[in-house]
């Protein structure tokens, strides 16, 4: 590699100077993992100013709570057990993927469970509490909920659309075939579906039936702009495991299974450059400022599993930023690696444009796809306290460098020449101070910017030149 010694000249006439308004869903970073041994997990952000989490806990006998103002709390918040099963008959058997919901001014929990003479009989449950904090406040069981078809079932969900309050779960259904569906009914109260279910998943193709399991399950809704995404689970609870999505207008009739279209492929699945095996069984929520929407999901760092995955403990808890294509449909990305979060970074006077690395080639580009490519994690600079380092996402050890004057996306190889290439100094950003601007470690002065959409480091002395080093995180 050659050394950026001195900056190379950049002519020409860079376009689009003119100022983008700040994003409305700026960056937010989390530290994964959230909670060790904690499957099917479910964060709800209350009105209070908390965000309550509950999850499977290994040896599926209890249902948990925590607490924290923030979501990264969650992983120091004390943890209670509000319900534990029961000793004898139904509810007494294994205890799945509780949620905790906020509905008519009560708390509800939904959970499946199964029999203490029959740990397979798992059926649907709800628990309500009418304390203002559910952590502290009593639970009263009101039971199983009712399905016309008395069969497994479990990771009943509940949402509202257009008014019209909804359960979705997952079952088997004799009739169908083995596995496990995706039922959707309207609900009578919190506890009670009414009306005939309408099956809208079953699994069919390749991607939800791998490891020797056909499964639909774990199905949970995010609406943006008009539609329904209804994300669910499938294959088996190993590496295959992965998450589909089916869509629907907000305005069809939902009960209807040809308002729903599914998704060719997994929508979000292993990923072995990060170390992330098997993520599903997610949830939504939003970030602290309320302006990003966050996946919740389970998975493991590791691929190989001895035995049953059920007996595995190892699942756990991770959040990450869903981002929204320009079709108005969440783009969930790869599952990232452990540590921060990464983020985007979108060019001050290209608001549509992100930095990516194309064929290892740094530029700004819009609709990037696959959406990692143009993903970084902000880490401690490879030259040292003081200095940060943007590592790529979806190539984890690869980062952005300058190399004769242009941005790369190359591989750490430990030298202190790549260190320094490959640190910079975060701005205020040079055209906005809500923005960054990145100052090369090794050539004070000479900013990372845009020319032609790549992507250099040079001096900046112009209006055209501080608005192309200048960008938003996302």
């Amino acid at each position: 590699m050659i050394a950026g010694s001195a900056a190379a000249t950049v002519t020409g006439v860079s376009a689009g100077s003119a100022q983008a308004a700040v994003p409305a869903s700026p960056g937010v970073t989390y530290r994964n993992t959230v909670a060790e041994q904690r499957a099917d997990p479910h964060i709800f952000k209350h009105t209070d100013g908390f965000y309550y989490f509950t999850a499977t806990v290994p040896e599926y006998d209890r249902i948990v709570l925590r607490r924290a103002t923030t979501i990264q709390g969650l992983s120091s918040a004390a943890e209670t057990t509000i319900w534990t099963k029961h000793a004898t008959g139904v509810m007494g058997g294994y205890i799945w993927a509780p949620e905790i919901h906020f509905i008519d001014g009560k708390w509800y929990i939904y959970f499946a469970a199964g029999d203490a003479n029959d740990i397979w009989h798992i059926r649907p449950y709800v628990l309500e509490c009418a304390a203002a904090n559910p952590i502290t406040g009593s639970w009263t069981e009101k039971g199983r909920i009712a399905l016309p078809l008395d069969t497994f079932s479990l990771d009943a969900t509940t949402f509202t659309v257009n008014g019209i309050r909804y359960l979705a779960w997952a079952q088997n259904d004799p009739a169908v075939g083995r596995g496990t569906n995706i039922y959707l009914a309207r609900m009578s109260s919190p506890w009670s579906i009414t009306g005939a279910p309408v099956m809208i998943s079953r699994p069919t193709a390749a991607w939800e039936t791998a490891g020797g399991e056909t499964v639909n399950e774990g199905p949970a809704v995010i609406q943006r702009n008009g539609k329904v995404f209804l994300t669910f689970s499938a294959s088996a609870t190993d590496a295959n495991y992965c998450m589909g999505m089916l869509t629907a207008s907000a305005s069809a009739d939902l009960l209807s299974a040809s308002a729903w279209a599914k998704s060719a492929g997994p929508v979000f699945a292993s990923f072995a450059a990060t170390s992330q095996y098997g993520p599903g069984h997610n949830q939504f929520t939003v970030s602290e400022d309320g302006t990003s929407d966050l996946l919740v999901y389970h998975d493991r760092s590791y691929k190989d599993i001895s035995g049953s995955p059920l007996n595995d403990p190892n699942r756990r808890t991770r959040v990450q930023k869903i981002y929204w294509k320009a079709d108005g449909t969440p783009d969930f990305g790869i599952p990232v690696a452990d540590g921060l979060t990464p983020i985007r970074l979108s060019s001050y006077n290209f608001p549509d444009r992100f930095i990516r690395h194309w064929e290892y080639r740094a530029r700004i580009e819009a609709n990037v796809a696959p959406i990692a490519d143009s993903q970084f994690r902000v880490v401690t600079g490879l030259a040292g306290t003081g200095t940060v380092s943007l590592e790529s996402a979806n190539f984890p050890g690869y980062y952005l460098r300058h190399r004769n004057n242009e941005v790369w996306v190359e591989k750490n190889d430990g030298t202190s020449l790549f260190a320094s290439d490959a640190s910079f100094v975060a701005r205020a950003g040079l055209a906005d101070s809500a923005g960054v601007s990145y100052e090369s470690f090794n050539l004070p002065g000479c900013y990372i910017r845009h020319y032609d959409y790549l992507l250099y480091v040079q001096a900046v002395s112009t209006t055209t030149g501080r608005a192309d080093a200048t960008f938003y995180t996302q």
